[in-house]
């Protein structure tokens, strides 16, 4: 029985391929059942009409020449099966509603290779539903054309772990997002034009190294997730209003390490709970040319600052809400602004560098007041306390050892 399926199926294929002009109105369920499982399926160049389910382990090879179309309806290829693999097909006009989350590939299996394709135009580009040790590996995806609320996400994980994202180039998107999908590896992304270009939800012990996150309204968001592992990304051009570099919120035992975070309102800002376990460690990073370097709002530390680079930002650090600067640990880092010397040639500072609050205070103590902030009343007020003091001023840091370069 076997032999005498494959004998159908080929044939099958053959009469498809005779068809010629007419197999490019073909629907791509037609090749996708024609196909032994386990096979191969490699598609001639030309169009297909989608949607398409793949439900048994095959491999669907369309040599970068093949296109398939949604014409608008639902998403445009699902794989419901595990150990296939998707290859160089560009996928086109999802359906177009949020409900139901129409996109380019659903993936609901484990295993299976997602390699190479174009998804364009459609909602959501790719999601992975309790889809677990899959790879999604070189493809390019966009969204519709829209505004960027109404976009979907160019990439979604729900409930899925211990996958492989890498080398994707995803742009004109709302977000990624990333929710309830622990130990996942996001590696070698190109994420631009999107409100939040990686968004992670209880997602814990996730690597997330080697992006390119640029123009976006946030580089990274985290939140209640714990063992996160940020390393080695550029974050550039996230001025949005409430934008951030990497935005940390509830997170525990993060460390951040050796990321270039250029050009953003704030390079990291971290609201945790003050907790032993909440520690974040900040290690080798270059902050340039940001409004704000660091802000830890809303805790009181007993995080870990050690040999950054701060270079160019309006304010190199803040810190607000109740904290104190009692349990932060800033060691080893560059400041641009310390005015100290070293007279001994060893690279360190012979005093500490220290930041010091004045009438800033206000607005870091009080989010409301924010928007004030570099306005004349304030400016003025900080002047005149700094030069007779009203108050002692707040120290925000002191780094006993600053770098001279």
């Amino acid at each position: 029985m076997p032999v005498v399926a494959a004998a159908r199926a080929g044939l099958l294929i053959l009469f498809l391929i005779l068809a010629g002009p007419a197999a490019s109105a073909t629907a791509l369920q037609a090749w996708i059942d024609a196909t032994p499982t386990h096979g191969t399926l490699r598609l001639p160049a030309g169009d297909y009409l989608g949607p398409a389910v793949i439900d048994r382990p095959l491999t669907v090879d369309g040599n970068n020449a093949a296109t398939v179309s949604g014409n608008g309806r639902g998403t445009v290829l699902t794989v419901r099966t595990s150990g296939a693999t998707v290859r160089g097909l560009k996928l086109i006009r999802s359906g177009e509603s949020h409900d139901r989350v129409d996109g380019g590939l659903l993936v609901e299996g484990d295993n299976n290779r997602i390699e190479n394709n174009v998804i364009d135009d459609v909602l959501f580009g790719i999601t992975l539903h309790r889809a677990n040790g899959n790879l999604v590996r070189g493809n390019r995806i966009r969204s519709k054309p829209w505004e960027i609320a109404d976009r979907g996400d160019g990439l979604r994980l729900w409930y899925s772990m211990d996958n492989r994202i890498e080398q994707n180039d995803i742009a004109q998107i709302r977000d990624v997002t990333v929710s309830n999908s622990p130990r996942n590896r996001y590696v070698g992304n190109r994420i631009r034009d999107s409100r939040r270009a990686m968004n992670f939800l209880f997602s814990r012990r996730s690597l997330i190294e080697d992006n390119e996150l640029t123009h976006n309204a946030t580089g990274i968001t985290i939140l209640n997730s714990e063992g996160m592992v940020i390393r080695r990304n550029r974050i550039m051009h996230a001025m949005d209003a409430s934008g951030a570099g990497i935005a940390l919120k509830e997170v525990s035992a993060a460390l951040i390490q050796e990321n270039e975070i250029v050009h953003c309102a704030v390079g990291l800002i971290a609201d945790s709970q003050r907790d032993a376990i909440n520690r974040i460690s900040v290690i080798g990073n270059r902050f340039s040319h940001n409004v704000t370097g660091i802000n830890f709002y809303g805790e009181r530390g007993g995080h870990l600052v050690f040999d950054n680079r701060f270079e160019h930002n309006l304010w190199q650090a803040t810190v607000g809400g109740d904290d104190r600067d009692d349990q932060n640990v800033w060691y080893g880092n560059y400041w641009d602004d310390y005015a100290g010397f070293d007279r001994n040639h060893d690279g360190v500072g012979d005093t500490p560098y220290e930041i010091l609050a004045y009438a800033d205070r206000i607005w870091m103590d009080t989010p409301m007041a924010r928007f004030f902030r570099n306005s004349p009343l304030l400016e003025l007020l900080d002047f005149l306390e700094r030069l007779a003091p009203f108050a002692a001023p707040t120290l925000i840091l002191r780094d006993p050892a600053p770098k001279m370069r």
